[in-house]
């Protein structure tokens, strides 16, 4: 399971959300599922809420994705820099041919986009 952790689920995991923090704690004991967080979305969600992106950067199940040339283009292409490069890394890769979930608090707001979304909300 490949799970991309977009701004608005990295605030409320800092918020004591009960949903993403069970999301991060299973990525951190089950061998099959991987967190990743988007560098744009950590910087974001570390606006809204100071000290979150230290937090989950030191969560061992979390991996953090650097802003890529390939990456870096896709942001034309979005309002936010923190959606886009979300965006862009739940899509299909060699080693996600089915690409990632994004887990959010916002669902509505991937509405109409290619991309598969795992609802946070309490």
């Amino acid at each position: 399971m490949h799970i991309v952790v977009d701004e608005t689920a990295m605030a409320a995991a800092g918020q004591g959300n009960f949903l993403a923090s069970r999301l991060i704690h299973r990525a951190h004991v089950e061998a099959d599922w991987f967190l990743y967080a988007p560098a744009c979305a950590l910087v974001e969600a570390d606006r809204v809420r100071p000290g979150t992106a230290e937090h989950l950067v030191s969560l061992p199940g979390v991996t953090v994705l650097d802003l890529d040339l390939a990456a870096a283009l896709a942001l034309a292409q979005h309002r936010t820099w923190a959606a886009a490069h979300s965006q862009y890394a739940a899509q299909p890769t060699p080693d996600r041919p089915d690409g990632a979930i994004i887990a959010t608090t916002d669902a509505h707001r991937w509405t109409g986009q290619p991309v598969r979304v795992l609802d946070l909300t309490p």
